[in-house]
């Protein structure tokens, strides 16, 4: 028989395509094999294996693979200025026989990284993508914050095993370079990371238990609750199938933190929307977002026009005082203070806030034990403190009085708790600032320049110090110290610098004055100037005083306390009446005078026998730390000087003892 040539070509190509192999090119951005070919299992499974440094690793086993990059545009010719598109993937597994519970880890980013997606995890120390992780950053796990041991899940890598796959862009490493973190360590409590091995475009690291940690014995299902300064509890009350009705309590735990109109935000990671609250509202209710999105699809006879907000950010208020019992959003403890959140030290009760909320789940979250929390979790106030704030952990469920009054109690559905640490204020990022004068100086030093920052420096030098001034010019605006400046450097024969320095910007200044200082004592004047046009209700300053503490003996127009406890702090707060700092107003004559700052000045005593050596002029007379509502204030960096014509107090007093009882018996002797 014979077979027609056209069905012959047909069968040669079939058989040519079959044998022929699909190579993957690999440029000069791209890294990693292909899959072995020809389905060889074996092969294959030779290629799934965990390397043999996880095999080996009897405790929490954390890689890093690089696996491409592309060049971005504007393309440039700098190769420190292309940006380039890359894909990497960090794995944390536990390979231990202890459950890893609220995982935590560090990569340590050095190529100006801006992270654009992190699937599997969240970016603890960013408020948004992109998020600039040039420095390093920390992520969590989301949704899987647990990992268990394969002893208990007959080693299922879905649950001991968690990945996080990122894309971002990063900066300045030319091929054939590959653009490495600096490190990869797990940060949680209890465990140790040797530096990690580095292969081409990998890093990995086995971190075991710590054998001097003390793991503090607990009879908790969950994580124990930790301390901070400000600590978030978010309680599920109320579980149904698609929805649930949430409790937050906010509660303060520093000294000397503080919140005034506070504004609370965090990110719904599942599509979550907030039907109604009490306790709270929120800025933005607009129903649009749920109507044109996943929701609206879902619940399509949904009346969304009484929804309270659909955003997957929302910027969330505490109620004002005047609608504590209102029947619909009131009638809970501890809630519709306006937003003031005070220290212990000053009100143990209002050192709490409470808001509840009903809370609207999607797909395919519609079982009632389906419950996630609310992720990045961020607040802030006018003038306060900023807080960091840690990522939501799970904790055994909060308890509550039984409401029918009886000795029982009640527990949440399931609890969570998200805790708030205070940060020091970056360079030219406070928000109140200290100047420094004393009465054996004719020249104050203001406030440094652009200490609470400086958008525009067209007309001036952010870099320059700021011009000494005579100490009256304190006492009004920047915009209208110009001239003084001027022409006290010009009696005083100094350089006026041109452009002139920048001003401070900052809405409240305080300005420690050294008045005296005598042989047993001295004495200090604060006064505190509020260039704001809001009020302070209930202010407070705490100032830190390194060798004088001890020496403290009285405030005279404030309540004083001393805080030995708290960094040998002295805390100041207005007296009954007192206690409002009003904000800056118009001049007697608005059209030639210039406004007036809000003011309060209270003389500060001193003794010396509990300090002996002291040098009040050298720099012991003067706070190392100064804080206004918790916010911690910029200080000077240097402390006025003695002016030629002035000596200490202590010594004018002998000299003219002395002058007088010459001139008395020179006197009786003539006579």
């Amino acid at each position: 028989m014979k077979i027609p040539w056209k069905v012959v070509s047909c069968i040669a190509l079939v058989l040519f395509c079959h044998g022929i192999q699909v190579c993957k090119a690999q440029g000069d951005y791209e890294f990693g094999g292909s899959t072995p070919a020809g389905g060889d299992s074996s092969a294959i499974a030779a290629a799934a294996a965990p390397p043999p440094e996880q095999q080996s690793c009897n405790g929490i086993y954390l890689t890093y693979n690089f696996e491409s990059r592309e060049k971005e545009y504007p393309l440039v010719k700098n190769a420190s200025a292309q940006s380039w598109a890359f894909k990497s993937t960090a794995t944390v597994v536990n390979t231990g026989s202890n459950e890893l519970k609220a995982w935590k880890i560090f990569i340590g980013f050095q190529h100006e990284e801006i992270l654009v997606s992190a699937g599997g995890a969240v970016v603890v120390d960013a408020e948004d993508f992109p998020a600039h992780v040039g420095n390093g950053t920390y992520l969590v796990g989301y949704p899987q914050t647990d990992l268990k041991t394969a002893i208990d899940t007959a080693g299922d890598f879905n649950q001991i095993q968690a990945n996080i796959e990122m894309t971002g862009t990063q900066f300045g490493v030319k091929p054939p370079g590959v653009p490495m973190p600096k490190t990869i360590k797990l940060v949680n409590d209890g465990y140790k990371c040797p530096a990690p091995k580095r292969h081409k475009t990998s890093l990995n690291v086995c971190c075991k238990k710590d054998p001097k940690f003390k793991v503090k014995s607990t009879k908790t299902k969950f994580l124990p609750r930790r301390y901070g300064d400000l600590s978030f509890t978010y309680d599920v009350l109320q579980a149904f199938g698609g929805n649930y009705l949430a409790q937050v309590t906010i509660d303060n735990n520093h000294p000397l933190g503080r919140l005034d109109h506070w504004n609370l935000t965090w990110e719904w990671m599942r599509g979550e929307f907030i039907y109604s609250m009490r306790g709270a509202y929120t800025h933005k209710k607009d129903p649009s977002e749920c109507i044109y999105g996943a929701q609206g699809e879902y619940y399509k006879d949904f009346d969304f026009t009484q929804v309270m907000n659909c955003q997957k950010k929302p910027i969330i208020a505490d109620l004002p005082t005047e609608m504590a019992n209102d029947e619909k959003v009131g009638k809970l403890p501890y809630c519709c203070r306006n937003g003031s959140l005070l220290p212990t030290t000053m009100n143990e009760t209002k050192a709490r806030a409470i808001f509840q909320l009903q809370v609207y789940k999607m797909p395919p979250d519609l079982n009632r034990t389906a419950l996630n929390p609310p992720q990045n979790w961020k607040i802030n106030g006018v003038l306060n403190p900023d807080y960091k704030c840690g990522a939501p952990i799970r904790v055994d469920p909060s308890e509550f009085p039984d409401p029918s009054g009886l000795q029982a109690t009640s527990s949440a559905v399931a609890s969570w708790q998200v805790t708030c640490n205070i940060t020091k204020p970056k360079l030219n990022q406070a928000r109140c600032c200290v100047s420094f004068s004393a009465y054996y100086a004719d020249s104050a030093i203001p406030c440094n320049t652009c200490a609470c920052g400086c958008e525009d420096t067209s007309h001036c030098n952010p870099k320059a110090k700021p011009m000494l001034l005579p100490p009256e010019a304190l006492l009004v605006p920047f915009g209208n110290r110009t001239q003084k400046a001027k022409a006290w450097a010009s009696i005083k024969h100094r350089n006026i610098p041109k452009p002139l320095p920048c001003p401070d910007n900052c809405g409240m200044s305080i300005n420690w004055h050294v008045d005296t200082d005598y042989k047993s004592g001295w004495t200090a004047r604060i006064t505190l100037f509020n260039w704001d046009e809001f009020n302070f209700e209930d202010w407070f300053a705490a100032i830190q005083m390194k060798k004088a503490f001890l020496g403290y003996e009285n405030v005279y127009s404030f309540n004083g306390t001393k805080l030995p406890k708290v960094n040998n702090t002295i805390f100041m707060q207005g007296l009954p009446g007192l206690n409002f700092l009003v904000g800056e107003v118009n001049g007697t004559h608005p059209d030639k005078d210039p406004r007036v700052p809000g003011k309060q000045q209270s003389v500060i005593s001193f003794l010396k026998k509990r300090t002996p050596g002291i040098d009040v002029a050298r720099g012991d007379g003067f706070p190392s730390r100064v804080l206004f509502n918790g916010e911690e204030c910029a200080l000077p960096t240097e402390f006025p000087k003695r002016s030629g014509g002035h000596r200490s107090r202590v010594s004018f007093l002998p000299v003219i003892f002395v002058a007088i009882m010459t001139f008395v018996l020179m006197t009786e002797r003539f006579h």
